[in-house]
C-alpha cells in the first residue's frame, strides 16, 4: 500500500475541514454516525478540526442492533451532541406509497437515501455542512448508494483506502471494538460489506492500489499478489459497472 505519513494526513484533513467550513460560512458540520469505522473516524477528525460544539452526529437506525449501540458509544466518547432519528417509519411509508413489494436491495437504497434527506434537512436548517464518510475503496468500486451516502458537501476520507482509514482511526484513538469489527451498512440483519462486495477489504485495497495508483497490468498484479487473475478481473468489473455513480447525470450537449 501507499507509504503515507499518517500524522501528516490527519493534519491535512483537519485543515481541509476547517477551511471548507470557514469558506462556506457554515456554523458547523452534521454527519451520520453508523457505529462503523468510517463514520467514527470522520467524527473524530471533525472534532479535532472544529471542536465538539460544532459537530452534530445523527444516528438513523432502522434496526435497534449493535450498530445502533456502537453509534451512541462513538458520540458519547467524543462528547458531541447527537440526535437519534429512526428511519423505520419513514422507509415503510415510502414502501407503502410505492404500492408494490420491493426487494431488499431497493429497500436498502431507500434507507440510505432517507438518511441523506434527514442530514440535508438538518444542515439546511442549522446552516451546517454535511460531512461525508465514504472512503476511496468504496468510491472506486461503487459500494455506495447514488444520491444517498455518496452525497455530501465535503468528503474528508475520499482519498483514503479502507485499510488506510483503519490506520488513521488507530492514531486518533477510535475504540478497538469499532476498528476491529466487520464493516456493515446495517441495511438488514446479518449484512456485511465484504459479503456484498464478494472480496475482503485487505485484498481489495491491494488490488485497487496496483490498478489505480500504480497502473499495473492485471497479469502483473496477479503475480505480485500470488492470486488468480480472475480476482483482478472481478475488481476491474466492479469499477466499470459503477462508473455511472461517479459521474454527473448524462445530458445532451446543446
Amino acid at each position: 500500500m501507499r507509504n503515507l505519513d499518517y500524522y501528516f494526513v490527519i493534519e491535512k484533513i483537519v485543515n481541509f475541514i476547517r477551511k471548507k467550513v470557514k469558506e462556506s460560512k457554515a456554523k458547523g458540520v452534521v454527519l451520520g454516525v453508523s457505529g462503523g469505522i468510517d463514520s467514527a473516524t470522520a467524527s473524530y477528525l471533525a472534532v479535532k478540526s472544529l471542536g465538539k460544539e460544532k459537530v452534530l452526529g445523527v444516528i438513523m437506525p432502522y434496526y435497534q442492533n449493535q450498530e445502533f449501540e456502537d453509534a451512541i458509544f462513538v458520540c458519547k466518547n467524543l462528547d458531541i451532541d447527537y440526535k437519534i432519528i429512526s428511519i423505520k417509519e419513514i422507509v415503510n411509508k415510502f414502501e407503502e406509497a410505492l404500492g408494490f413489494e420491493i426487494d431488499k436491495i431497493t429497500k436498502g437504497n431507500l434507507m440510505v437515501r432517507s438518511r441523506m434527506v434527514i442530514l440535508y434537512g438538518i444542515a439546511n436548517a442549522k446552516k451546517y455542512l454535511v460531512l461525508g464518510t465514504s472512503n476511496k475503496t468504496e468510491f472506486l468500486v461503487g459500494y455506495f448508494t447514488k444520491w444517498g451516502d455518496g452525497a455530501s458537501d465535503i468528503a474528508p476520507l475520499l482519498d483514503l483506502y479502507k485499510t488506510e482509514v483503519k490506520e488513521i482511526a488507530k492514531i486518533l484513538g477510535v475504540s478497538e471494538k469499532i476498528i476491529s469489527k466487520k464493516p456493515t451498512a446495517g441495511l438488514w440483519e446479518g449484512q456485511t460489506d465484504e459479503d456484498e462486495l464478494g472480496i475482503e477489504y485487505d485484498l481489495l485495497d491491494k488490488i485497487l492500489y496496483r490498478l489505480i495508483d500504480l497502473k499495473m497490468k492485471k497479469k502483473d498484479i496477479a503475480k505480485d499478489l500470488n492470486i488468480p487473475l480472475e480476482r483482478i478481473i472481478y475488481v476491474e468489473n466492479l469499477i466499470k459497472r459503477s462508473k455511472h455513480k461517479r459521474n454527473l447525470p448524462s445530458f445532451p450537449k446543446i
